[in-house]
């Protein structure tokens, strides 16, 4: 007789929970135990967004590499900038350009800037930096004049 009991009383517990939520929910297994409700995300929906990862991933690394080639070129014309200030100062004080400043001119890191020519009336520089292949060039005065390009203005190609 108790099982009987028992299986009415179940039977009326899972009628309730169907009438409360929408759908069937067992709370009890017969012998008394807790059945647990599994939430979480099924296979179906992880691998959507590892696809959704992936594809946001493949359109951001061009980017992100195209801005770094961005900030090489920009420190290598910072460093020729600053080389005009420095060549400059040198004329200010022996009235001539030099081609070796010394340590009153220091390059960033990875640029490499070479002083082409100088003399008493102008002088020509270019910077490469070991990050890309392009070259940025400078010039200063007359007699080291670069075609198509403004005096005092780095320009890249």
């Amino acid at each position: 007789m108790p099982t009987a009991l028992a299986h009415r009383l179940l039977i009326s517990l899972w009628v309730y929970s169907f009438l409360q939520a929408g759908r069937p929910q067992i709370p009890f297994i017969p012998g008394g135990r807790r059945v647990k409700n599994s939430k979480g995300f099924t296979l179906i929906e992880l691998l959507i967004v590892v696809v959704i990862i992936g594809i946001l991933a493949a359109i951001a690394i061009p980017k992100f590499a195209n801005t770094k080639e961005k900030a090489y070129i920009a420190a290598m014309k910072s460093d020729l900038r600053n080389l005009v200030t420095a060549e400059e100062s040198y004329f200010a004080d022996n009235v001539t350009y030099t081609t070796a400043l010394g340590t009153a001119f220091n390059s960033s890191a990875g640029v490499t800037v070479t002083i082409g020519t100088a003399s008493g009336t102008g002088w020509s520089a270019s910077a490469v930096h070991n990050g890309t292949t392009k070259t940025c060039a400078i010039y200063a005065g007359t007699g080291a004049e670069i075609a198509g390009q403004n005096e005092g203005e780095p320009k890249c190609q």
